[in-house]
């Protein structure tokens, strides 16, 4: 038998994979998160669907108050995973015992200022320290726990915007691959990583969200925790532009807070 007759006889006996169908979001009570919950409840409704946050130590509540609404709005269950002890030494600026300060630039000119002092473009003061690999494995293991006998999409909103210039390596197509083979690895597949926004940028998130009819004004994206959003941070500035580019106003910029 040759070697072609003897790959395709196994690959016609291999087993089809199971679908999907349940889905855990990670929710950070943001735009991208946000939208991806719309994508998986209009996929496996809502009964199907639940919507996972972190609390990792940041310094403001405001965005798990924001995930708590968004759950509600959609009618799928919630759940808060602490982790900040994992996080307790970091010292980004992120971080509610951090001294660092919160960068009034967007992504893309903290970039372009490092290259301009001849440095290498790399971490902003906002990264956490692996957020997302952390929260993947845990929200792996949570979702293998809570649908041990289905399989799971575990939704991640990280998007091309993020993965620029290295601001955030873990929001890059490499990493989002890299764990994705890990998580369907390590759990019988599972439990199977969906990050559709991948190789899009946030004005596409914008989009596919106002065509889903996404409650934007629900959402908390300012890195400040303030009363309002602040209008200078790097995700309040591409969240801003992100609406300019669907011909729209952010809705926080209208309201001036979220809406519970």
């Amino acid at each position: 038998m040759s070697n072609v007759e003897a790959n395709a006889m196994a690959t016609s006996s291999a087993p089809t994979p199971r679908t999907a169908t349940r889905a855990v979001v990670l929710s950070s009570g943001g735009i991208d998160s946000t939208t991806c919950l719309a994508l998986a409840v209009r996929r496996f409704g809502a009964v199907n669907v639940c919507a996972l946050s972190v609390a990792y130590g940041q310094r403001h509540s405001r965005e798990l108050e924001s995930a708590q609404a968004v759950a509600r709005h959609y009618g799928v269950e919630h759940h808060t995973l602490d982790l900040s002890r994992v996080l307790e030494r970091s010292q980004n600026a992120l971080m509610a015992g951090s001294k660092a300060q919160v960068r009034h630039a967007t992504y893309a000119d903290q970039a372009a200022q490092a290259a301009a002092e001849g440095r290498e473009a790399g971490p902003v003061s906002t990264y956490v320290p692996f957020r997302n690999g952390l929260m993947l494995s845990a929200a792996g293991a949570y979702a293998l726990s809570l649908f041990p006998h289905e399989v799971t999409l575990l939704y991640l909103g990280a998007h091309a915007d993020d993965a620029a210039g290295s601001a955030y390596p873990d929001c890059s197509p490499a990493f989002i691959q890299a764990m994705g083979s890990a998580l369907s690895l390590g759990t019988y597949d599972q439990v199977r990583l969906e990050a559709p926004f991948a190789q899009g940028n946030k004005a596409d998130i914008v989009r596919c969200g106002l065509g889903l009819g996404v409650p934007y004004h629900l959402t908390w994206s300012c890195y400040e925790g303030q009363e309002q959003p602040c209008g200078a941070c790097g995700t309040c500035l591409d969240r801003i532009a992100a609406f300019d580019a669907n011909g729209m106003t952010d809705p926080l910029m209208q309201a001036g807070d979220i809406e519970g």
